[in-house]
């Protein structure tokens, strides 16, 4: 990566979060000084799903090196960073990218999808996969996701509430997953939720009601019934394992 290329872009970012952005690159460029690659820009921030003042803002913080003092002055900066709504910044170096590739596709092919440089070069527009590796990632998420989703369900006794939230926070997670099975048919991602969810049922054959009923109730915060939970639960959990077993038959 370029040191030299460290002018500060927020042309390309929505006007809600270009001060926060601003002022967040201004004291990262003050403190980690050298070390400082770059900054970009990922995820629903950039589109239409992002809500101010209620979504996050996602960045990724790329280093020369990782050191402890890096971690202190990011830590040191969670509290002012979360009342602007900024998340805490995943920190990279160029060597981890390099080496995460084969573990990692799903969440790389996301930012390479969605994502804007605003300090020093692009760190994901280069990057290339391997679909072998997508494949074994996506199947390997959505097993761990159904583990998750009858543990979780088993863990609350079945509480509704909690049960609710567990199934928002699968939609959420089946993001990325769906738009990297897209990407190993080869078929345009779409950047938003709802295009997501319907392309993804349309390619794959799921029914998309469900996954789009549980994203909508995030948005919300539709309080439910232990009925609508049980359906909703049900329903997805036959999605999420439906996928599964697509993405393991998949011919690459």
């Amino acid at each position: 990566m370029d040191h030299n290329n460290n002018s500060l872009n927020l042309t390309a970012l929505p006007e809600p979060i270009r001060d926060p952005i601003a002022s967040f690159v201004s004291v990262l460029t003050a403190e980690l000084a050298d070390n400082l690659l770059s900054i970009t820009i990922v995820g629903s921030s950039l589109g239409e799903d992002f809500a101010p003042g209620l979504s996050d803002i996602n960045t990724v913080v790329v280093l020369d090196h990782r050191n402890l003092a890096s971690l202190n002055t990011i830590a040191a900066l969670a509290r002012p960073l979360s009342k602007k709504k900024i998340a805490c910044p995943l920190l990279m170096t160029p060597a981890y990218i390099e080496r995460s590739l084969d573990v990692f596709g799903i969440e790389f092919l996301d930012f390479q999808l969605n994502h804007e440089t605003v300090l020093g070069d692009d760190p994901f527009e280069p990057l290339s996969f391997d679909k072998k590796d997508v494949r074994l990632q996506c199947e390997r998420e959505l097993k761990a996701t159904l583990i998750r989703l009858r543990q979780g369900y088993i863990s609350s006794a079945a509480n509704r509430r909690v049960v609710r939230d567990i199934l928002i926070s699968t939609v959420k997670g089946l993001m990325p997953i769906l738009r990297a099975m897209l990407w190993l048919k080869d078929i345009e991602r779409p950047r938003c939720v709802e295009l997501t969810i319907n392309r993804a049922a349309d390619v794959f054959s799921i029914t998309a009601d469900t996954i789009l009923m549980v994203d909508e109730w995030r948005r919300a915060k539709t309080r439910i019934d232990q009925q609508q939970m049980q359906d909703a639960f049900e329903a997805t959990y036959e999605t999420v394992e439906k996928l599964s077993l697509i993405v393991d038959e998949l011919e690459l």
